[in-house]
């Protein structure tokens, strides 16, 4: 009974070391295993932040160049809009202007009968010439003149008058009141009759 007691004791032990064996063993498995997770995940850190880095400053770049051109744009722009508007900048007065303009030129084309009537008319002229000057020194220039083609664009048909041999089909009859230019812009378009 002793002899029993003393190998099952002995297998007992056996038993254990065994057991203690194969846990060491596992145990030995696994850190060797961590410990190349770990050498990997060194790596994959020295990885990963290169590649942050290299996306963020990617991203900061194209943001950058995207930017420069959206201003660069925006600068571009806004010189084209102050050069119209520079350009366009009478067109308010010469709208203003013009119907002055209009009554100087039917003043001049009454008859002066008298002296006094004569001296008057040649004031008014000169006042119509400087005015005429003006209108020309800021680019606005009178449009609409007998015989001319018709062009939608800066005439405005009032009436139509028949054709003939002599008038070809539309081509202005007869300017009832001028219009004007300023650059290539229409201030007020051409009142006239046309041939059709």
């Amino acid at each position: 009974m002793a002899e029993n007691k003393a190998e099952q004791a002995t297998s007992v032990d056996e038993e254990l070391l065994e057991a203690v064996d194969e846990t060491d063993h596992q145990t030995d498995s696994e850190t060797i295993a961590t410990d190349a997770d770990v050498s990997n995940d060194e790596n994959s850190i020295d990885v990963d932040p290169l590649q942050e880095l290299q996306a963020k400053y990617d991203a900061l770049e194209d943001k950058y160049l995207r930017t420069n051109a959206e201003m660069q744009n925006m600068q571009t722009r806004f010189a084209k809009e102050q050069a119209i508007s520079l350009k366009y900048a009478n067109q308010k007065l010469a709208k203003d202007i013009l119907p002055a303009l209009d009554n100087l030129e039917r003043a001049i084309n009454v008859d002066a009968n008298d002296e006094s009537a004569q001296q008057i008319k040649t004031g008014v002229e000169m006042v119509y010439k400087t005015l005429n000057s003006a209108l020309a020194d800021n680019d606005i220039k009178a449009v609409g003149v007998v015989g001319e083609d018709f062009d939608p664009e800066i005439h405005q048909s009032v009436q139509t008058q028949p054709a003939d041999d002599q008038h070809p089909v539309d081509t202005v009859a007869q300017v009832l009141q001028k219009g004007y230019l300023l650059a290539d812009r229409v201030v007020r378009p051409a009142m006239v009759v046309v041939y059709n």
